[in-house]
């Protein structure tokens, strides 16, 4: 049963490979969707797929890479569109 979720992350997020970090495993993972900066300093994700690929992927990113310093991770329940066709990163 696919499911979608809408992840926003709060922290030192910009400047440090963080949106390559999430394509990264969501490519392995096998999902689709999109990661974006938000002006207000966090990172949008948002992610469709089967739903123990998308907890893997909350946990890699309440983690992050290296550089970053997550503060927070909110995760809210989307209906599955199917919208996608891959995995894309966005300026904005």
């Amino acid at each position: 049963m696919r499911k979608a979720a809408k992840i926003i992350v709060k922290g030192t997020v910009h400047g440090v490979f963080f949106r390559r970090f999430v394509k990264g495993h969501a490519d392995d993972l096998k999902l689709k969707g999109l990661c974006r900066n938000l002006d207000d300093g966090n990172v949008e994700i948002i992610v469709e797929g089967e739903p123990e690929q998308i907890k893997r992927l909350i946990g890699f990113v309440e983690k992050g890479p290296a550089h970053a310093q997550i503060r927070g991770v909110d995760v809210s329940e989307r209906k599955w569109e199917g919208d996608f066709t891959d995995f894309r990163t966005l300026r904005f």
